[in-house]
């Protein structure tokens, strides 16, 4: 039997697939975050993905996150997710991967979404 083969090291942009390989093999120390509004994010969004809104990302992430967590981050375009990565990467993230595509690409590949907010938030 074959296992799931390792995935690619995190890089400053990843694919659906790239961030799909790490949840496949297992890795919980990531964390997904869903840039867009509260809104959009309550009607549909990556499974697993955190809301933290492009209004208040930095505070949030502070309030939440280690700065050496791997973080997957996507927006409503590619333009907003390289800004909203950025801003972490300013405030001293150090491990963020820009969702090319976003939750578009996520499902182009059919990969789980799911919808409301997550339980406990």
């Amino acid at each position: 039997m074959l296992g799931i083969p390792t995935p690619a090291p995190m890089s400053a942009q990843a694919r659906a697939q790239d961030l799909k390989a790490r949840l496949d093999w297992g890795e919980p120390a990531l964390t997904i975050i869903d840039a867009r509004d509260r809104p959009s994010f309550n009607e549909e969004h990556i499974t697993g993905a955190i809301s933290m809104s492009m209004s208040n990302l930095v505070e949030a992430a502070q309030a939440n996150l280690e700065l050496d967590r791997d973080i997957y981050i996507y927006g409503v375009a590619d333009e907003e997710t390289a800004t909203a990565a950025q801003s972490l990467r300013d405030a001293g993230y150090l491990k963020v991967a820009e969702l090319r595509g976003g939750l578009p690409a996520w499902k182009a590949v059919g990969y789980p979404t799911e919808t409301g907010a997550p339980t406990g938030a």
